[in-house]
């Protein structure tokens, strides 16, 4: 290559590289609208040369220093108590209890500047102490104000003494998209407060949970990174950090992030209610699959099957029915049973969706309200009494907001076993806390009042027809009393 070809190639090779970096320096600046008659930039083959040293020296750093502060390492210890064998007490069939200290560690960001903290719910898992180190490293004792395991999220207080601290704002416009840059901001492997960057790779996955629609990050997320901060480059919190994608353990360049959109309902609901609340509209569904959607006359797969109404709840109020095919919430569209639990999880309590259902090869539009599942009917426990199997055992009527409570299935009826006496006759038939009683002589149990009324016609009876439901799969047996 002459010398005249070579300073001409090495003049639009550094022109080349000079106008990507102006393009990832421009990519980092808060987004804004270009002027219309501004061409697209993927229309002009040669970007604009750098034109001083400030835009070459383009950096995170402003958004770090902005955000940092409001991010935190979330420390926890509980007891352990576990029983190895020893030589000695061996021969006795014994063995000797030991009891050792599990520490973990995780991060959180604080929401709220007098003290309230958002983090995992499985950080904070079992914890008896519980410690909060700020970004300035001041410690402070925490406790939980509410946490919700099937969301991940839990929602901590510090006492502050009164004073402010910085706090990250909650995107509200839910504008995030995929290509978006994003800075993961956490405590991983202990090593103290870490910033990554990456992109966001993908939104709304719903693969990885039976709630949330995580946001995908190839920004580096490690253990430690667990509750930390995904922030965008206006300063905003876009995310939650909550897991990792690896064989290894480690960063493999795939994190997931719990969405700010649920984020914030659950620190709402948290300190409104002291609890995370997650509303539902009375629906059993299920994601539709290519051959359903054949079936069902849709030309692609989308969308959630209703499968089943649960009597006077908000969707049966509302005029949904079995088979119709729910493909929008509020705008937002369905995929899967996973991504409509999400969406009606981001909702307030009473707040009315504008549904959209494909049915009988129609679209229609129903207005249905997102409450929280009823105690209907009421709990009314009982200790059952009597000469039969079941005496000792106390029991409660199964509900939509006790199936809630106690990770039940909504739709299951009957009454459910919350504890029994060690010395009632009941304790010799291997009943456990959380048994569901569905039948009884061949009856169907509806309530504890109608169950205790059937043991005592059948008192003194010698055989008993039973069937029960534990961990998802129904039992039917005899006993002989």
């Amino acid at each position: 290559m002459g010398g005249t070809a070579y300073i001409t190639f090495m003049k639009k090779y550094i022109i080349s590289f000079l106008s990507g970096a102006l393009v990832l320096g421009l990519a980092i600046g808060p987004r804004v609208s270009p002027p219309a008659s501004a061409a697209p930039i993927l229309d002009d083959p040669i970007s604009i040369v750098p034109q001083s040293a400030a835009q070459m020296k383009m950096s995170f750093a402003p958004v770090v220093k902005q955000t940092a502060p409001a991010v935190v390492n979330v420390y926890t210890e509980r007891k352990v108590i576990r029983r190895e064998r020893d030589p000695f007490f061996s021969f006795f069939g014994q063995g000797m209890a030991r009891e050792r200290i599990e520490r973990s560690l995780g991060s959180g960001v604080i929401v709220r500047s007098n003290g309230v903290i958002v983090t995992n719910a499985h950080v904070v898992k079992g914890a008896q102490e519980l410690k909060v180190i700020l970004n300035d490293r001041r410690e402070f004792a925490a406790k939980i104000i509410a946490e919700d395991k099937d969301s991940d999220l839990a929602v901590l207080q510090i006492d502050t003494k009164g004073e402010r601290l910085p706090v990250l704002p909650i995107d509200d416009h839910n504008s995030l998209e995929v290509g978006d840059i994003v800075l993961a901001i956490g405590n991983p492997f202990g090593v103290g407060q870490t910033v990554t960057s990456g992109i966001v790779s993908a939104l709304g996955r719903t693969q990885v949970s039976d709630l949330a629609s995580f946001i995908q990050t190839d920004a580096a997320v490690n253990p430690g990174n667990s509750g930390g901060a995904l922030v965008d480059m206006d300063g905003q919190l876009v995310g939650v950090n909550t897991a990792i994608f690896s064989r290894s353990g480690g960063s493999n360049g795939i994190g997931f992030a719990i969405p700010g959109e649920l984020v914030r309902r659950a620190v709402d609901s948290a300190l409104t209610d002291g609890k995370i609340i997650r509303p539902w509209i009375g629906a059993r569904t299920e994601g539709v699959n290519a051959v359903m959607a054949e079936a069902l006359g849709l030309d692609r797969p989308q969308g959630a099957i209703v499968e089943e109404v649960y009597p006077k709840g908000p969707a049966d109020k509302a005029g949904l029915r079995r088979r119709d095919v729910i493909i929008s919430v509020d705008g937002t569209d369905i995929f899967d049973d996973s991504g409509l639990r999400f969406k009606l999880a981001t909702f307030a309590r009473g707040h009315k969706a504008k549904v959209k259902v494909w049915r009988d090869g129609k679209y229609k539009t129903f207005n249905v309200k997102a409450d929280t599942p009823k105690e209907i009917p009421a709990r009314h426990k009982i200790a059952l009494e009597g000469t039969n199997p079941f005496s000792g055992l106390s029991v409660v009527n199964m509900s939509p907001a006790l199936a809630e409570e106690l990770d039940f299935d909504p739709f299951v009826s009957g009454v459910v076993i919350r504890s029994l006496s060690r010395r009632s006759l009941s304790s010799r038939y291997g009943f456990r806390p959380g048994d569901i009683i569905l039948s009884v002589m061949d009856t169907d149990i509806t309530s504890t009042k109608q169950l205790q009324n059937l043991l005592d016609e059948y008192d003194d009876s010698r055989v008993w027809s039973l069937s029960l439901e534990r961990n998802g799969r129904v039992t039917r047996t005899r006993i002989r009393f």
